[in-house]
């Protein structure tokens, strides 16, 4: 397919296009790409492609900044910074396979690309031979009939009674646009890191000094402060102390839960992030929101209980990974080889 590729992306065209584009996710939009540059130290290496029959679309997309191509690792996006995946109208079989072919002859060491979960069977049936697909699963709520459909039709009754419960205990929401919350959001965020580490068996150390990598304070303040008022921090406090905070990425046409962190005991007892996800999908809704994403959920079957029980549904796509090397072979046996050391570790 006759094509022409322009990168980085100009500005101009990609605000266009992810105007008339109904699924586009804020972090698609070039001001998420800035931000995550400008946090991380990468380059805007994002493609314009321009196709025979007028279709046009964008790949965002990132490199690091001092590494020639034939020794990067791009990715659309790195490892914590959301889904990426094309902007533009209805992208066809045929649009998304001419692109994985060009990500993969592009003379990268590896491109690594994360789609929108609800466009998983276009590029699915898209993937040409040469590029791995590494399965994911997501959940999403579809916000078309308004709040009061979500609420009746998607929130279990359960669900329901346990945002009634957090609401007779007088849990309070806040909702920070501007960072003045986003410190009371990073020690909760800790607490939950500790919490996790000790189910996963991972030194406690270890387990904070990734969080702190991957999510800093000063990254944190920037989605709040950075995106035009798209970064929304919602925290929940029971006798005015937190229980429990989420971050949402809120644009024009969908919103995205992307962080969520908690007091285990006060959030646990109160109902507090029941009362934050109804909270939050209200105001997606009144936005005029199609989507609430609400974020990878893996393996885990509680996580997946309790996205399903306030009416979100359960997406299996794939991120596709091109690269000349086995780099992501040999990063799944590390992680293999570390869990099985820090079981043993912990059973010894």
């Amino acid at each position: 397919m006759d094509l022409t590729i322009t990168s980085p992306a100009p500005r101009a065209a990609w605000d266009e296009l992810a105007r008339a584009d109904r699924d586009v996710l804020v972090t698609q939009t070039p001001a998420w790409t800035d931000c995550l540059c400008s946090v991380t130290g990468t380059r805007d290496v994002s493609r314009l492609y321009e196709f025979a029959d007028g279709r046009r679309f964008v790949m965002p997309l990132v490199r690091p900044s001092r590494r020639p191509a034939r020794i990067s690792r791009e990715a659309s996006f790195p490892n914590a910074w959301g889904f990426g995946g094309l902007v533009g109208p209805d992208a066809g079989i045929e649009h998304v396979q001419a692109v994985l072919a060009d990500l993969r002859a592009s003379g990268a060491a590896s491109v690594r690309v994360r789609p929108n979960p609800l466009q998983h069977e276009v590029w699915s049936a898209a993937r040409p031979d040469g590029v791995l697909a590494v399965r994911r699963r997501a959940h999403a709520i579809d916000l078309a009939g308004g709040f009061e459909a979500v609420w009746k039709q998607g929130f279990s009754s359960r669900a329901r009674n346990h945002v009634r419960r957090a609401e007779r205990s007088g849990v309070s929401v806040e909702l920070d646009t501007d960072g003045r919350l986003i410190g009371v959001f990073h020690e909760l965020f800790l607490r939950s890191v500790e919490r996790w580490a000790t189910r996963q068996h991972e030194p406690r150390a270890l387990a904070l000094w990734r969080a702190r990598r991957r999510d800093s304070l000063e990254k944190l303040r920037r989605l709040l402060g950075d995106l035009g008022g798209a970064g929304r921090l919602y925290v929940a406090s029971v006798e005015e102390r937190p229980a429990a905070a989420i971050i949402v990425l809120q644009g024009d046409k969908n919103a995205h839960y992307t962080r969520g962190a908690m007091d285990v005991e006060l959030a646990g007892r109160s109902r507090a992030n029941y009362l934050l996800h109804r909270v939050a999908i209200e105001d997606a809704c009144e936005a005029g929101c199609r989507t609430y994403h609400m974020g990878e959920t893996g393996g885990s079957s509680s996580l997946a209980q309790f996205k399903e029980a306030l009416g979100a549904r359960s997406h299996e796509y794939a991120e596709y990974v091109a690269e000349a090397l086995p780099f992501t072979t040999i990063d799944r046996r590390a992680r293999t080889v570390a869990k099985r050391l820090l079981r043993f570790r912990d059973d010894a």
